[in-house]
């Protein structure tokens, strides 16, 4: 890669790919749910802003600590419609998802002081499953496959 490369302003996909180590497949499909942003340049090409490179990398990290694309794309939108995040949007998005990773570490920690509970439980019901039913609280909602979503 030449060094004029290194600061380009925009980047194709092939570019971004090759930047980031994530590939053109994924890219697409990352522009297709609105996490990613591009635009056409005269020649009808996608063009995309080197920020788009940091929006990878948290996608990417997000992704390997569990976060669906759905909780990465709503923290995402503190810094939606900004052309050039600054430092100050960067840390309103941590602190965002500060605020999810907290609560998937609490359900991680009840689940951990739960799991003897759990072995040789022998339960073909999820009445008293002190994980997904804590006090048959799903017997409120009538009857049904209310776990399927879950």
């Amino acid at each position: 890669m030449k060094k004029t490369d290194l600061k380009k302003e925009f980047l194709s996909v092939g570019e971004l790919a090759t930047r980031s180590g994530v590939a053109i497949s994924a890219i697409h499909y990352y522009e297709s749910k609105q996490l990613l942003r591009s635009f056409r340049n005269q020649g009808n090409q996608r063009r995309f802003h080197r920020r788009e490179l940091r929006v990878l990398s948290y996608i990417k990290v997000a992704q390997k600590i569990g976060l669906s694309l759905d909780e990465i794309k709503q923290a995402f939108k503190t810094i939606e419609n900004k052309k050039r995040p600054n430092t100050d949007d960067w840390k309103k998005l941590g602190k965002n998802w500060e605020k999810i990773l907290t609560k998937k570490l609490e359900i991680i920690q009840e689940m951990q002081s739960q799991l003897d509970k759990c072995i040789g439980c022998g339960c073909l019901s999820l009445k008293d499953c002190p994980l997904r039913n804590p006090n048959d609280i799903l017997s409120k909602k009538g009857s049904g496959a209310h776990l399927l979503n879950s």
